[in-house]
């Protein structure tokens, strides 16, 4: 299962340089773990490092200049942090599984001298197999879509300085020099004819590239929540849908796929709904033969006429739909969630924590990494130091990070028997 290792963003609104976890040239930080909880106050910027996963996600999806305006971003001016110079950058160091060697992802974007946003910069390295230390190979590189790419899992380049990209009519010479330590490799010279796409999405879409491919696929797989209780009480067309969609709108066709399923998933999901919110008895589907429309209907305990999702509180649709995602049969490979504790009731909070960090943990390989941000207590209350990052705002108006485990005083209450949301609260955490 593949996993984040690390993260790095510069440049996008209040994040000038944010660093969460473990990068290639940063081999002495202690990873993320599957459970990964940003806190901190209001306007910090919890959201901006939300939307930092869901623009990369959206520039694969649509390019980067359509990505600038998507989800009421408001184009590259309002995201490139203010009265700084360069790029928007971005860093992710992933391993597909325990066993492959990490691959580092470096993401550059900017105005070309029309105003066009375009790709500066795009590169993929990894270390060889055996090699411990020392710079990774890039087997893509691409500076404003044109560049090199290494077919198969055959190394690449190792680049030699840290940070600039090669120069592409350098690193052909490069290549092309008797006697060079990657002479005979098998690569393939790379032009884009829309330096707006990202090059993982289109090369990656090729079978001579596995590496690539892989990991364009990892990046299609993520799943941003945008869940909207009034999304999910719009009234769906029938029809069984497998996955719960970023809003939630579907939610109703989920079930319906489940309730075709003979394996006990929607019981056991039930059972847990019930658990956890009192009074809830069956969850079930229907569908008017008239317009097609469908209905979930809700029974509660001691009352035999059911009422549908349309008269649902917010918090019972929330449970509902996260435990669905949760118990999706094919999960995506990263979940991300913002505040999730929105019209929740406080004690469902610790429970809900949990639920996220056992999906995490899974050992049978059905499991996400799970990332949250939230500014609620009783949520922290469940979570270890090294699960949560605290994010605070700095005198010169830019986002820093920081991990609760960096701090010997916390580890040492948080052994000591006390909460760390409690601690959170109490301002051992954020002290200012």
């Amino acid at each position: 299962m593949a996993i984040i290792e690390g993260f790095r963003v510069r440049n996008f609104r209040g994040l000038k340089d944010v660093t969460l976890g473990k990068l290639w040239q940063l081999q002495g930080a202690e990873p993320l773990t599957p459970l990964t909880v940003v806190i901190g106050k209001n306007g910090v910027g919890k959201s901006t490092l939300f939307d930092a996963f869901g623009f990369i996600a959206d520039c694969l999806r649509v390019g980067v200049e359509d990505a600038c305006f998507s989800r009421e971003r408001e184009g590259f001016d309002k995201l490139f942090s203010q009265e700084q110079s360069g790029s928007i950058e971005f860093e992710i160091y992933f391993r597909e599984d325990k066993k492959s060697k990490p691959i580092t992802y470096e993401l550059a974007i900017r105005k070309d001298d029309g105003g066009k946003v375009i790709v500066e910069r795009e590169r993929l390295r990894q270390r060889r197999s055996g090699q411990t230390h020392g710079r990774p190979y890039s087997f893509l590189i691409l500076n404003e879509g044109k560049g090199v790419a290494w077919k198969g899992n055959d190394p690449g380049l190792r680049v030699d300085e840290d940070t600039k990209f090669v120069q592409v009519e350098d690193l052909f010479r490069t290549l092309r020099a008797p006697g060079d330590e990657v002479e005979g490799a098998d690569y393939e010279e790379v032009e884009l004819d829309d330096k707006s796409r990202l090059g993982i999405a289109t090369i990656g879409s090729l079978k001579q590239h596995p590496r690539i491919s892989a990991f364009r696929r990892f990046i299609e797989g993520w799943y941003l929540s945008y869940f909207s209780p009034n999304a999910a009480r719009e009234l769906p067309k029938a029809g069984p849908q497998k996955h719960l969609n970023v809003v939630g709108d579907n939610l109703a066709n989920v079930v319906q796929y489940l309730e075709s399923r003979s394996d006990g998933t929607l019981q056991e999901i039930l059972r847990r709904v019930a658990d956890k919110i009192p009074g809830i008895g069956q969850i079930k589907t229907h569908k008017d033969d008239y317009s097609n429309n469908l209905y979930l209907l809700f029974t509660e305990r001691g009352f035999s006429v059911p009422f549908t999702h349309m008269q649902m509180s917010d918090g019972t649709l929330k449970v509902f739909a996260y435990l669905l995602m949760l118990e999706d049969p094919d999960p995506p490979p990263f979940l991300c969630i913002e505040e999730p504790e929105n019209g929740l009731y406080h004690k469902l909070l610790e429970t809900l924590a949990c639920e996220f960090r056992q999906h995490a943990m899974e050992k049978k390989g059905r499991r996400s990494q799970v990332f949250v941000t939230t500014h609620q207590p009783y949520f922290v209350d469940a979570l270890e130091p090294q699960e949560v990052w605290i994010l605070e705002k700095g005198n010169d108006g830019f986002s820093t990070v920081r991990r609760a485990s960096d701090d010997a005083i916390v580890r040492s209450m948080v052994e000591e028997g006390q909460p760390l949301g409690s601690l959170w609260y109490s301002d051992y955490l954020d002290p200012r």
